[in-house]
């Protein structure tokens, strides 16, 4: 969704605000280091709250303390940018894949110093990490939506797991709601564009044209997504709620007000902390529906990028090295979820279950999106819109018309650029 740059999942985790007990409390940008003799490294979500149980092993190995703040998802970028600014960067931090080329334009993230680097890893990963023709972040964590659904209220109506075609989420939809008409068969919140930007990825839709300077959702691929993920909410299989409206859709997940819940790996974590609410065994885990079964979905993924203000290079690529290699990925992974971007973890025996095979079969097949700066932006806006026509206030024809128009206005500048030949 991830992904989040920040991706679904990482909407969720973005509303965490608390640190854990060892991370620092000061707002970045605004604080010095207690040790100056310490590395510095941001983090948003779980993983700044889990990251000190990394940084023991790197500090008993190196001799080099590391400071860590866990920052609140909704106000990283701005604070990124504002420390960026203020020349008070950490000397190592975390970034959704989708925010590097940003930063790496503003002159804010390195260039990797080796190119092995950026090897071991699964297909369209390093794309997003790479401007002008370099790498400049290392991958960290990889993703993207899945469908979890619950197993006993499936097999009420003859399914033995979840549907992957939207057809096949068609009948299902109206089979439970027959037998339960007072509740729903999925839940896709309507300010949270992962839904939408899968349904597309899968279709087989660019959202972009003209050197990803324009809009292109009026194109039949874009329109078919829209109509399917519309008629989700008109025909009552999905209630229409953004997810400041439910406080705890894990709990009501666990209660059977609706059977399928499109997120992503960290919500994994979440399920096993919560047997009391759903027991292991009440759930599975499916690849997204798509128009004729699974296709390419867009990735939500993490990276690790070293500052270019840093005082100690060799120190922070050291520590980005040990953030990002497999026996960290795998240790983050048994705490928190996340996936690991190297794909030589995935050999481990730790990965090897049923649960995780979904996962392991998307991210070998990811739909390609635009690398632009813009394109976090874009996503948002264009969920607004599809919010409207989900809510009645635009057709489909004029939503995807009033996505173009939108998302040509927020391209206007990179068209002058690209004409005046100073962007590819």
């Amino acid at each position: 969704m991830n992904d989040r740059a920040g991706e679904g999942w990482t909407r969720r985790r973005a509303l965490q605000a608390l640190s854990f007990a060892s991370t620092a409390t000061l707002l970045p940008g605004c604080t010095s280091r207690r040790d100056p003799e310490a590395l510095t490294f941001w983090a948003t979500g779980y993983e700044g709250d889990y990251a000190p149980h990394l940084m023991t092993a790197f500090s008993a190995r190196t001799g080099i303390p590391v400071e860590t703040q866990s920052l609140p998802g909704t106000a990283a970028h701005e604070k990124y940018l504002t420390a960026r600014a203020g020349g008070s960067l950490p000397d190592v931090m975390m970034l959704p894949s989708g925010w590097a080329g940003e930063f790496a334009m503003i002159g804010a993230i390195a260039p990797l110093p080796d190119p092995a680097l950026a090897q071991d890893t699964f297909p369209g990963v390093m794309r997003p990490l790479t401007y002008e023709g370099r790498a400049f972040a290392m991958p960290w964590s990889v993703g993207s939506q899945v469908q979890f659904y619950r197993r006993d209220l499936l097999g009420e109506v003859g399914y033995d797991t979840a549907p992957t075609s939207w057809e096949g989420w068609r009948d299902l939809g109206a089979k439970l709601k027959r037998r339960h008409p007072d509740r729903y068969t999925m839940l896709m919140f309507l300010n949270w564009w992962d839904t939408l930007i899968t349904f597309a990825g899968q279709a087989g839709a660019y959202p972009l044209r003209d050197n990803d300077t324009r809009g292109h959702f009026r194109t039949p691929a874009y329109r078919h997504a829209l109509a399917f993920y519309v008629s989700m909410f008109a025909d009552g299989y999905a209630p229409r709620v953004s997810s400041n409206e439910l406080q705890d859709p894990l709990a009501a997940f666990a209660q059977g007000w609706f059977a399928i819940y499109p997120n992503g790996p960290t919500l994994l974590t979440d399920l096993h902390r919560r047997t009391r609410e759903i027991a292991a065994g009440a759930w599975g885990v499916a690849r997204m529906p798509g128009p004729g079964g699974p296709g390419a979905v867009s990735a939500i993924n993490n990276s690790i990028a070293v500052s270019t203000t840093t005082r100690r290079p060799a120190e922070a690529w050291a520590l980005a090295r040990h953030l990002t290699s497999v026996s960290s990925e795998l240790r983050f992974q048994q705490m928190i979820g996340v996936l690991p971007a190297r794909r030589s973890a995935w050999q481990s025996a730790q990965l090897a279950g049923p649960v995780l095979r979904p996962f392991a079969e998307q991210v070998e097949q990811p739909a390609v999106q635009p690398t632009i700066v813009e394109w976090e932006r874009i996503r948002l806006e264009v969920q607004i819109i599809a919010e409207r026509v989900v809510r009645g206030g635009l057709t489909i024809d004029e939503g995807l018309a009033a996505m173009d128009a939108r998302v040509d206005a927020l391209l206007a500048q990179r068209r002058r650029l690209v004409a005046a030949g100073k962007i590819a």
